[in-house]
């Protein structure tokens, strides 16, 4: 019994470290990658909501089609009808798309005016700029910190304590993640220093361009702790597909020891921040 009690416990850190590491690609994935805020869910509604409409009116076109060819085929239809207009028809084919385009406008106009205005004063803003082929984050806090993220090398994933390809995959992994707390509002501003980039992580629900001279603006709040990636979405050069984005989401204890500590040695608070990490999941599967 006390072991059961025990499992239950250990319950929310297990589900904690099994979502962790979760949303990255995945090998012939077909659908989103699980939702990490709230926007990333209201897109995934969004998502299997317009199926209702695209799946019948492709069946419905796909079976219109194959009425004809068969229908009015010479051989079938030897003497084709004269009929220059259908005023039923018009009507139905004029009114039918205006009202499905309404269905579909009303809610993507909500979701797109979600997507630019945070419920909330954001708690934490990060300047992202991207480089050829890596980024810069800048934290706006008191004493701001300011550090590049690029991709790691093979040869320097054993030093960094990244060698689990299951949790660091092999052209994502960077050697310097943005880490935020969870359940935190952040802002993102984000331009380009050389040539047009793209910040994008499908988690997040968030994707906007890095333009040279131009700031643009994002948010998002991560509800589930863990490590998130996405990628530079806008071709920018010859190692374009080199060009990671690794957002780590933390406690706010975790992050604001990290934040304390990465202003002096930020190699150093990432990997206390890592052990810390590592240590909680480990125990998570021995209590499993």
């Amino acid at each position: 019994m006390k072991r059961i009690v025990g499992s239950l416990g250990a319950l929310p850190v297990l589900l904690m470290a099994g979502a962790a590491f979760a949303d990255q690609p995945r090998p012939w994935e077909v659908t989103f990658q699980p939702a990490a805020t709230g926007i990333m869910g209201q897109i995934t509604w969004f998502m299997h909501y317009t199926l209702w409409f695209i799946v019948p009116i492709t069946l419905l076109v796909l079976f219109l089609l194959a009425y004809c060819i068969l229908r009015f085929r010479a051989s079938a239809n030897p003497t084709p009808s004269r009929t220059s207009h259908n005023t039923v028809i018009e009507v139905i084919w004029t009114v039918g798309p205006v009202v499905v385009l309404l269905f579909l406008a009303i809610p993507s106009f909500q979701l797109l005016t979600a997507q630019y205005n945070p419920p909330e004063e954001p708690k934490l803003t990060v300047k992202a700029t991207g480089n050829q082929w890596n980024w810069d984050y800048e934290y706006q806090v008191d004493q701001p910190l300011t550090f590049n993220s690029a991709i790691l090398a093979d040869k320097d994933r054993q030093a960094a304590g990244k060698s689990d390809l299951a949790v660091y995959p092999r052209l994502l992994t960077v050697d310097n993640e943005m880490v935020v707390p969870v359940n935190t509002t952040t802002r993102v501003l984000v331009t380009g220093n050389d040539v047009i980039h793209s910040f994008a992580v499908p988690a997040f629900g968030i994707k906007i361009d890095a333009v040279p001279g131009r700031m643009n603006e994002t948010w998002f709040k991560a509800d589930k702790e863990g490590l998130y990636y996405g990628q530079c979405s806008e071709l920018c050069g010859k190692d374009h597909a080199y060009m990671p984005i690794a957002v780590r989401v933390v406690s706010e204890a975790q992050y604001n020891t990290w934040l304390a500590a990465a202003r002096t040695d930020l190699g150093g608070a990432n990997k206390a921040l890592m052990a810390e990490i590592d240590a909680q999941r480990n125990v998570a599967s021995a209590a499993h």
